[in-house]
């Protein structure tokens, strides 16, 4: 027999009629819940996240089926929980904060009605300069040649908002190039460029396989001692963390840096019951979360439930109390 495929569409109709069935008393086997969970592209760790997610969700929660969508990233999935066309969707914690308040990507668009539901692991700002550019710190940019990461990206987001917190401008002050993480790596070791910014895990393949034959030839910029400013104006934004000593070539000692949470978001109407009982089950169930990603491991209650730039779902807040979590 052939198994039904539905449009996203379909799903999010699907998902309206079940409401509607159960507030009218019909059994519980006379509607199965969908959820979409907005990811990202296939290569990076948003996809597989999120497709590990789907499979615990569609097992251990009754009547349900979720489906992990190949997305455009932090943007398209907060557009589309914001739409209603998704329930759940990862996000760089900057970009949510830009949906939330309608700008930047999202000045057409307007704010997104979403919500915090978990906190899951940082990524970490790489400024990665030629020693012959003589920059040591992010200051030392100015009237250099810079890439920013690809037009519209997180990195090139923080990469401006990091020069403007040293005193550049960001516009006037560097010789711009869009490029994403590798391009930005050849360009530096063909001299094209004297300084990238991409934020991303440790180890970034492409960063270490530029250090692993020009060690001596690139230098890290901190940026950690810039969180503070940041969190003026992007309170709960921006964290400082650590790239550690021997994370790559040529960084000895452990490099004061700036991070940025990844977070699973939800729409602000998404009901409370079903956002406790995707918690329950992530939570009930940890183990299985944290074999799904080797970034999957840094997922605790605690950490989930720290302080976040967009507000939590209250129905979150409710779940984290019963599990003993104090939030701040």
């Amino acid at each position: 027999m052939t198994r039904p495929t539905f449009s996203r569409r379909t799903m999010i109709s699907l998902l309206g009629m079940g409401a509607v069935l159960s507030s009218i008393g019909l059994p519980a086997w006379a509607a199965t819940r969908y959820l979409v969970i907005g990811t990202g592209g296939t290569g990076g760790v948003f996809y597989p996240y999120g497709g590990g997610l789907a499979q615990l969700l569609s097992k251990k929660l009754p009547d349900t089926q979720a489906t992990a969508e190949v997305t455009g990233g932090s943007v398209d999935n907060v557009k589309l929980l914001g739409a209603g066309e998704s329930q759940i969707g990862f996000s760089t914690m900057d970009s949510a904060f830009d949906g939330m308040k309608g700008e930047a990507a999202y000045k057409d668009a307007g704010p997104q009605p979403i919500a915090a539901l978990a906190i899951l692991y940082p990524s970490v700002l790489h400024v990665v300069a030629s020693k012959s550019s003589g920059i040591r710190t992010i200051a030392d940019i100015k009237g250099k040649r810079a890439s920013v990461g690809s037009a519209g990206s997180s990195t090139e987001s923080i990469a401006d908002r990091v020069m403007a917190a040293a005193g550049l401008d960001p516009m006037a002050d560097v010789t711009r190039d869009n490029l994403g993480v590798s391009e930005s790596v050849n360009a530096l070791k063909d001299g094209k460029i004297d300084v990238f910014f991409w934020i991303g895990g440790v180890p970034t393949p492409a960063v270490k396989d530029l250090v692993s034959t020009h060690a001596g030839d690139v230098t890290f910029i901190e940026t950690g001692e810039l969180a503070a400013r940041l969190d003026e104006t992007y309170p709960n934004v921006y964290i400082p963390t650590t790239i550690k000593g021997g994370a790559y070539a040529g960084v000895e000692n452990d490099l004061p840096v700036l991070g940025v949470d990844n977070v699973l978001l939800v729409p602000q109407s998404l009901d409370g019951a079903l956002v406790k009982e995707i918690l329950a089950a992530i939570f009930d169930n940890l183990a299985e979360v944290q074999a799904i990603h080797p970034v999957a491991k840094r997922l605790a209650l605690e950490s989930a439930s720290q302080p976040s730039a967009v507000p939590y779902h209250p129905a979150a807040i409710e779940f984290y109390a019963s599990r003993g979590v104090k939030m701040n």
